[in-house]
This record gives structure tokens, sequence and C-alpha cells, in this order.
């Protein structure tokens, strides 16, 4: 085995250069994808773009689900196994943003294309790409833009996959397209929370004094500030949002509080959520206002080990490509894999700035780094490389 990892990473230069040959193909495919409005809960239209593309490629089994995933398989020589490639669809840009995409010489601009333009259209240059270097995989390669991932999507699309499908996947990897160098193996534990406060429409406003709802949610926050978090586990609350009132004259009726936790302990999240919907109950008891709490996300936190052979090599691609790793837990669709105790990381392919801006912008120049280390992981995890012994 350690032979065959040594002949990979002997071939990663050359993969590299090779791959900026098809520069063009990767950009037309990053420009399509960000050009489509893909808001959480509404990619019907990317995911469609996606399957037309999949049977261009001449995908196998290319098909969409019950929470419109986008799936196509690249067969492997042999078929005995099935690594996963996933990149979410959605976008936190509404369908009335332009979507119009600008390019430069080593600059591609426009909503999203960092976020997750660049990560679908990677994953879908993948058949393009192997066939391009002779890569002739044994495993089946499972390509999946998945929905509903960001937000309240609350990762649904690749949940409901993993949870429902008959394959064995053995390996998974997902792909961001921001920031090269990231890598996460595992899950911090996390709950996103909102909190309304919202007074009834027959109101003795005595009760609540010329601040209306903001005073309530002020005290709130104020409580929140005070509450003790301990050192280890590592725990963070961060507030997120705020949104309260509708101009200078007008008592504020309705207040929005968004906030998340994170805590390397599961059980310390669920205790500072309680906490937080009892310091909101106490400051409503007392105003007569209606509080309602909803809990918009949640992870459990695990994940694979740093040891792991999978993360070993990710880091081993990494050094070899002059990447210096980013290595932090994730939220993201790595969460539905460690619930499956599925092997799996996430990646990052290039650099980007204004990032959740309608002017965000990527640089394609480290793109092809970041595509060259996600073919040599696919390449590694075929061969066996990331296997646990």
């Amino acid at each position: 085995m350690a032979g065959k990892h040594k002949k990979l990473m002997e071939r990663i230069p050359e993969y590299e250069e090779r791959i900026r040959a098809l520069g063009e193909s990767v950009l037309a495919n990053l420009v399509m994808v960000s050009e489509i409005p893909a808001p959480t809960f509404h990619e019907r239209a990317r995911m469609d773009f996606l399957l037309h593309r999949f049977n261009e490629y001449e995908l196998i089994n290319c098909s969409t689900d019950e929470v419109g995933n986008a799936l196509g398989i690249l067969p492997g020589t042999e078929g005995e196994r099935n690594i996963i490639v996933v990149a979410h669809m959605d976008t936190i840009f509404s369908e009335e943003v332009d979507h119009t995409v600008s390019i430069q010489p080593n600059l591609i601009t426009g909503p999203g294309v960092g976020d997750n333009g660049l990560g679908v259209a990677a994953m879908l240059s993948l058949p393009m790409l192997l066939e391009h270097l002779n890569i002739k995989l044994k495993s089946n390669l499972v390509l999946m833009g998945s929905s509903r991932s960001l937000g309240r999507g609350n990762i649904e699309g690749v949940r409901f996959f993993l949870g429902n499908t008959d394959l064995d996947i053995s390996s998974g990897v997902c792909i961001e397209g921001v920031e090269l160098g990231r890598l996460s193996y595992s899950s911090i534990g996390m709950l996103r929370g909102e909190l309304t406060y919202r007074v009834p429409e027959s109101y003795d406003w005595t009760r609540f004094g010329a601040g209306g709802v903001i005073l309530n949610i002020n005290e709130v926050i104020n409580k929140i500030l005070e509450i003790p978090l301990p050192r280890r586990p590592q725990t963070t609350i961060m507030l997120g949002s705020v949104q309260a009132g509708t101009g200078f004259d007008k008592t504020p009726t309705k207040a929005v509080l968004r906030f998340e936790i994170r805590s390397e302990s599961e059980e310390q999240v669920m205790s500072l959520g309680q906490q937080i919907e009892d310091i909101a109950a106490e400051v409503a008891s007392r105003t007569g206002a209606e509080v309602s709490f909803i809990n918009i996300a949640q992870r459990r936190p695990g994940g694979i080990a740093f040891s792991h052979p999978l993360a070993r090599t990710s880091r081993g691609i990494m050094k070899q490509l002059n990447i210096q790793p980013r290595i932090s837990p994730s939220t993201s669709e790595l969460s539905a894999f460690i619930d499956r105790e599925i092997p799996a990381v996430t990646l990052g392919l290039t650099t980007g700035e204004d990032m959740a801006q309608p002017g965000e912008s990527i640089s394609l120049e480290p793109t092809y780094t970041g595509l060259t280390q996600l073919i040599a992981l696919l390449e590694s995890i075929d061969e066996g490389c990331c296997d646990e012994s």
C-alpha cells in the first residue's frame, strides 16, 4: 500500500499541469451553474441543469429524489465500492438578485460563485477531468448536487440520501468552493436558534415603556452574555442577528434574535440552548409578550481521528501541493456522514473575497491546485490508501 501511495504522490505535479488544459471547460460549468438562481428550497432549475450535464457525460442512474437532490454515477471498473462526492446546490441569494457572472483574467465575480458555484462545477466536471487524465477508478463514483443544505434547509438533502439509499457508501468527499486549504474531518456540536418576541394587538403599553420589544430583546441579550462558558470543552455562543422595529416614530411590536451555540460537547450545547430558552421565557413572563423559540438546525460532535488514513492522506496531498492546511470542525454536509459513521472529509478549492455578498469573487489560478488535490484524494481512496487497517 505504501508503494501505491508513493506513486500517486509522484503523479500529482503532472495532474496539475494537465488539468489547466481543461480550465475553460471547468470555467464554463462554473458560469452556467452560478447564473442559475438556487436559494434554499428552490434549487429545481439548478438540479435540472446538473441532470442534463450528467446525461451528457453518460453517467448511469441519473435521477432526483423526493427532496430534489441531483444524482449520477460514474461506474467503476470493478464497482465493488462506492465513493460519493457531494456539493450543495443552494445559495443564500434570492431569485431577485442579478446572478450575472463577471470574468476577469484571474477573477470570477458573482453571487454564490464561491459558495457554492465552484464546488458544484468541480463535482460536475469530474467525469471530464478523470477521462482527460486517463484515470479509471475501480470504485463507482457517485456524484451528488445536494439540496436544502443552508440555513433552515439543515442539510436535509444529504441526510435524506444517506438515510434512504441502497448503496453501500465507503467514503465521502464534500466540496466547498472556498477556502483552499480547508480540511474538515470532524463536526462540532451546534445548535442554531431563533427567538421571536411579539406583542399582542390589544396590549397595555404601560407595561413595556417607550422602547417596546427592543428593551426586552436587549435584556435577553445581556442575560445571554452573562452565561458562564467553560474553557473545556471549548464552547461559544454567537449572536448572529437582531431585527426589530420599522421606523423612527413607531413602537416596535416584534423582535427576532438569531444565535448559534457551538461546543465540543453535545450535552453543553443542549444545556445552553435550554438556558437561553428559559431566559427568553422569564423576560416574556414579566411583560406579557408572546415568545417563540425555533430550533433551526442542530449537529452532533464526532468524526474521524487526526490519525485516520483518510485525514492523514488528505494532509499529505496538501503538503505535496504546498497547500497550508486549515483544519477546523465543520457543521455542513460532513455532519450527515458523521451521523452515519461514514469516513468523510470536506475540502476547499480556491481563495475568495467578499463572501456572502453579491460581489463575491474567487481566484481562478488556485482552482487548478484545488482540483488536483480533489482528484488525487479520490484516486487515493479508490486505491485503498485511506482505509483503516
